[in-house]
């Protein structure tokens, strides 16, 4: 899983440094209070304001930073839904029951539904992974060996979700800081 997280940011990164004007280093230097906040209460609801505030620290526009932390926060949950179908994978493979491959398209995708349903608080995901192993048959008891780890975890795909909504600001605001800072100079004007 923490592999996939990694993944995941590596993806981030990535997506920050071809759309956007900021390198990756001033993303993670910019986000770094967001980012700490997220992994410290593994709540995204919580971290909403100061991913906000470190996004407009960063020179993005309110318009990009609040899309991004604010609606983000509450539909962009790709660290929850990454977690629930790795952990509906790992439980089958427990029991020794093989997906199909539709299974696993259903999994993918209630996973995905499931993510955007989770409130942004501490170990939601658990709550609603219920959905995702009832959608193929998973004995949801099963969701109870999951705990031992969740804690650890649920602080991981919480800061992967708050970079997430980070990216989507930065990506969202441009490839061109500067066009965008003389269209708001010459608006100022008028």
């Amino acid at each position: 899983m923490l592999l996939a997280l990694l993944l995941q940011a590596a993806y981030y990164l990535t997506m920050v440094k071809i759309g956007s004007w900021l390198s990756p280093q001033q993303f993670i230097q910019g986000g770094s209070d967001a980012l700490i906040t997220a992994f410290s209460t593994a709540s995204s609801t919580v971290t909403m304001p100061i991913t906000f505030e470190s996004l407009q620290k960063m020179g993005l526009r309110e318009s990009s930073a609040s899309l991004g932390a604010l609606v983000g926060s509450n539909f962009n949950n790709d660290g929850t839904a990454l977690y629930e179908a790795m952990s509906a994978l790992f439980i089958s493979q427990v029991l020794g029951q093989n997906l199909t491959l539709p299974q696993q398209f259903i999994v993918m995708l209630t996973s995905i539904v499931a993510s955007v349903g989770a409130a942004g608080i501490p170990e939601a995901g658990l709550v609603t992974m219920t959905l995702v192993f009832s959608s193929v048959g998973l004995p949801t008891e099963y969701i109870a060996i999951l705990i031992t780890v969740d804690w650890f975890l649920d602080r991981c795909r919480t800061a992967i979700n708050v970079m997430g909504d980070m990216t989507v600001s930065a990506v969202i605001d441009g490839k061109h800081r500067q066009a965008q800072d003389v269209i708001a100079a010459e608006n100022k004007q008028f």
